[in-house]
This record gives C-alpha cells, structure tokens and sequence, in this order.
C-alpha cells in the first residue's frame, strides 16, 4: 500500500480513475492537534490500491514543485514552533519575576513583624552595655527565659496563619472566626501560664542556669524576667491576631503595630536608662509595655477587618487535635533550635562575665540576622494553601511561588551572613564601652559564621 501525506493542497490536478478499486480514499484527521497551535494543520492521507503502485499521478517537474512548497511550509513551521518556545519561556521568566515581586510586597512589610522582638532586645543589648557590663551580663540567661521560650510558642503562629488561609480558600467566614476564637483561647491559656510559671519557678530557673561561680548576675536577670513576664498573656494573644491577619493577606496592619511598639521600646530605653537610670529594670518595663501595645494594636487591626478579636472559644477535642496535627512538626523543630541557643549561652554564662556579656552581644545579632527568613515561611502558609486546597488551586502555581521562594531566601542569606559578621567585628562600640568585653567580642565574631552557615 502506496501512503502519501499532503501538508498542503497540490496547485495541480489529480487525473480522474476509471473504476472503484482505483478511486483513492481519504481519511482526514483533523482532530490531531498537537501541543503547540503553529503545528496544528489538517492531515489527509491518501491509501491507494496495489493496482496503481507504479502509476505516476504528477511529473517529475510537479513533484519538484511540490517536494520544495513542502520543504518551506516544514521550515515555516520550525521556525514558528521555535519562536512560540521562547515566547512561552520568556512568559515563563516574567511569571517568576512578577511573582518575586508579589512576595516582595508581602513579605517586606512581614519582615518588621519578625525582627520586631530581636530587635528590642537589640536595642536593650546596646542600650545597657553602655552602661554595665554585669547587667549586660544578666541580659543572656534574662533573654533565653522571656525570648527563646516565647519561640516554642511559635506553633500558635504556624497553625493561624494555616488554618485561616485554608478556611477563607474553602469556608466561610463564620467559620473563620471560629477558628480566630479557639486559637485566641489556646494563646490565652499559654500566656497565662508562662506568666505564672515565670512568677513562681523565674528565679529557680535562673540560678540553675547561670551556676554557682555566677550567681551575682541572678538578682539582675530576674528583675529583668519578672517585668516582662507580665506580657506573656498579651504577647501570644497578639501573635495569634498578627498571624490571621497575614493569613488574610493583609501584612501592613500588623506592621503598622509593630512600628509604634518598636518606637516605644527605643524611647523608653533611652529615656529609662539613659536619663533616668534604672539600668535593666528600666529596659524590662520599655519592652513589656512596647509588646502590650502591639498586641492591642494587632487586635484592633484584625477587628477592622469584621472579625472580633475579643471573642475567644474553648476548642473541642477534635479542633485542638487539629491544632496539634498542624503545630507538632512546628513544636518539635522550635524546641531543638530553643535546646541548642539555650546550651549556647549555658556554657557562655560559664565562662564569667565579660564572655557572658559578649556572647548576649554576638547571639542577639545573630537572631536579629536569622528572623528575615521567616516572612518567607509566613509567606508559604498564606498563599499555598489556596493554590493546593482553593477552589482555583494550580499546582503549577505553587511550584512557580516555591522557585521563587528558594530563590529570595539564598539571597537573603548570603547578604545577611556578610552583615551579621560584620556589624560586630567593625563597630563593636554600638554595644559595649568595656575594652575587655570588646576583646571578646572579636574573639567570638567568629562564632556567628559558624552557626549562620550551619543554620542557612
């Protein structure tokens, strides 16, 4: 059987034959149409009985005509097959490029959400190493109490930001403030806690933290701890509240509260310690008030959003058994990072006072670096759950905006490690007066590095 395909129409007559057997069948396949539209053409192909197997249809000067008119409608179509290539990859680059911007203006503002805790206990680091060393001294096991173990409870953040993108993608929002409530409860409840637990057990904790051969920087440390532990409550209350707001979407709100606790806590520590003089009392008192009035700032911005902040439920098993399926990896890796910075400053208390003192100077630095990766975490819970689970879900889309999550964070990390080395090795007076803390502090510089490229 003779099979002829025509990707165009010969400009010259088929001669007509004389009986059935001879008459050609054609069988179009118009339906095939492949992956690009340019390649998309009208197949016939001709099937011809064995009796005409040497009968010519066209002369040898038509075939050529035909062979080249062929030849330029293959090369035509290459040539548009290559140019829709690379239009569909340059698509593909602004794509990523639009959505790198997308995160940017998301997660710019949610950067100051994140570096708002680091950054006040920078500014109390800064703020009392200009005046005593044993005070910045009883900032490292004071911070360790009041600032990593708030970390462990960052699983009520993670799970918020969770549950509310994934209820506004699929519910309504009733049912969205119910998730609200019973988060503000499970915030609540651990507060409370924490602040009992910080005014019963913070001294205890303290002495056998520091040791025996530190025990004059206990009575500073736990002025510091029991000040702040009043904001417990409201600090994880405004935590739940920042997070459903940026499971909205919505970053500028919290950032907006942040901005005014951030100012609160520079003016209070100048004005208590520098002028006034209550050295890291002063410092305690700044920042506490600074984290109350953020949480009810956060609070106020959720509840212009229609939803009442104030409203708490108790959760059902069932609910908090949820919390615990989205919050438990969360737990368990907050908990490592907590046991490891904690043993860090352990064995730094050791070592006395002056290396206790730079290592609080070397640490908060070091945190202050780590936290600009987080907005973009934040930035994976709010918006994947509605390309995974929402009613227009594209997983394409997801792995485009995991790209190009990869792609800030390598930057971010690259820059911040150079930063976070060398803020301390090139201008450590911003911190400490003291000659030998600074000789510390260029010893330990090294320590940053270290842990930053571990981490990164």
């Amino acid at each position: 059987m003779d099979l002829k395909t025509l990707s165009f129409s010969s400009p010259f007559p088929i001669p007509p034959l004389n009986n059935y057997t001879n008459t050609p069948k054609k069988h179009s396949f118009s339906h095939f149409t492949p992956h690009f539209p340019s390649l998309r053409r009208q197949i016939t192909v001709s099937c011809i009985s064995p009796v005409d197997q040497n009968r010519n249809l066209t002369t040898p000067q038509e075939e050529e005509i035909f062979s080249s008119t062929s030849r330029s409608g293959i090369i035509s179509s290459t040539s548009e097959e290559e140019e829709n290539i690379e239009e569909f990859e340059a698509g593909n680059e602004s794509n990523i490029l639009k959505q790198i911007k997308e995160i940017g203006l998301f997660a710019g503002p949610a950067v100051g959400l994140w570096i708002c805790g680091p950054l006040m206990s920078l500014i109390d680091t800064a703020v009392i190493g200009q005046g005593s060393s044993l005070e910045l001294a009883a900032l490292g096991p004071g911070t360790v109490v009041c600032d990593y173990t708030s970390y462990v409870f960052m699983f009520l953040s993670i799970a918020t930001s969770n549950m509310v993108a994934t209820s506004i993608a699929r519910e309504g929002k009733k049912e969205v403030q119910h998730k609200i409530s019973i988060l503000l409860f499970v915030g609540f409840t651990c507060g409370v806690g924490m602040l009992l637990l910080t005014k019963v057990m913070g001294a205890q904790i303290l002495t056998a933290f520091t040791g025996p051969k530190n025990l004059s920087i206990v009575p500073a440390a736990n002025t510091y701890v029991q000040i702040r532990g009043l904001a417990w409550p409201a600090i994880l209350v405004g935590w739940v509240a920042q997070s459903a707001s940026l499971g909205m979407k919505d970053s500028w709100g919290p950032l907006k509260a942040l901005a005014v606790a951030s100012a609160v806590n520079g003016i209070g520590d100048i004005v208590l310690c520098c002028f006034l003089g209550y050295g890291i009392a002063g410092a305690a008192w700044a920042t506490m008030v600074s984290q109350i009035i953020a949480a009810f700032m956060m609070i106020e911005s959720l509840n212009k959003k229609g939803f009442n902040a104030y409203s708490v439920s108790v959760p059902s098993p069932k609910e908090l058994l949820k919390i615990f399926e989205l919050a438990a990896p969360v737990f368990i890796t907050m908990i490592s990072k907590v046991a490891f910075y904690s043993l860090l400053t352990y064995f730094a208390t050791s070592m006395g006072t002056n290396t206790t003192a730079a290592h609080q100077v070397m640490i908060q630095v070091f945190c202050m670096c780590t936290v600009w990766g987080e907005p973009l975490s934040q930035t994976a819970q709010s918006f994947m759950p509605e390309l995974i689970f929402g009613i227009n879900r594209s997983l394409k889309k997801a792995r485009m905006l995991l790209k190009s999550l990869v792609i800030i964070g390598a930057i971010t990390g690259s820059v911040l490690g150079i930063i976070g080395t060398a803020v301390p090795w090139f201008f450590p007076n911003l911190f400490t007066s003291d000659l030998e803390v600074i000789g510390e502090l260029l010893i330990l510089n090294p320590e940053v590095h270290v842990i930053g490229t571990l981490s990164g």
